[in-house]
């Protein structure tokens, strides 16, 4: 064979070969970025209690709490919401009183450092009220309450992020749930309440899209 036709005969088995050969794949477009979901502000949400002492009463609130929601505006009863609050962050303003409330007498927070919710239902019960049930465990007692909640509407703050406010006040019985100790008085009575009013105040802030 003529050099000048071996020539011709390897471009034409070239040609064949390439025409075979798949091209490559197009590259993979990036998935889209994850909507940006709803985040407790901390800055701007509470724990309180109050507890009555003699004749008087004891404040104080839980200065470490965490959240996740998960908010649907057009049905309200598909929200969610659980929480967790650190025990030890209990602050009344007294370090030895802090300091007892955080033994075994009380919240033992070596052995239970969080109280918890998680919800299971909500339920609207009238404009901007809902109940909202779900299973609260505090120390080794699980129980199923349900927080009457309001919700103090939607706004857009400076920088384009979506927030929503909640407020919620409830009355827990501390024995419910082991906190037993008590101190019985010399006249008679008893120095510390039974029942616990909670005022929960949380800011919730979704991102704005990038």
């Amino acid at each position: 064979m003529k050099p000048s036709r071996l020539v011709v005969v390897l471009a034409l088995a070239a040609s064949s070969v390439l025409a075979q050969t798949p091209a490559p794949a197009a590259a993979t477009a990036a998935a889209p970025a994850a909507a940006p979901g709803w985040a407790l502000d901390k800055a701007h949400s509470q724990v309180e209690f109050r507890i009555r002492h003699l004749m008087g009463a004891v404040t104080g609130k839980f200065k470490t709490l965490d959240a996740n929601f998960n908010i649907d505006k057009a049905n309200p009863a598909a929200s969610s919401v659980d929480f967790t609050i650190q025990t030890t962050s209990i602050d009344t303003g007294n370090s030895d009183r802090d300091d007892h409330l955080r033994s075994g007498d009380f919240f033992d927070v070596a052995k239970y450092p969080t109280i918890k919710f998680k919800s299971t239902s909500i339920k609207s019960t009238g404009k901007d009220t809902y109940a909202v049930t779900g299973d609260f465990t505090m120390k080794d007692v699980t129980k199923r309450i349900t927080l009457p909640v309001t919700v103090l509407g939607f706004m857009t703050d400076a920088r384009g992020n979506e927030r929503v406010g909640f407020e919620l006040e409830t009355t827990l019985n501390r024995k419910d749930y082991n906190v037993l100790w008590n101190r019985t008085l010399d006249d008679g009575g008893v120095l510390l309440g039974d029942d616990v009013k909670v005022t929960i105040n949380l800011e919730v802030r979704k991102a704005a899209a990038k």
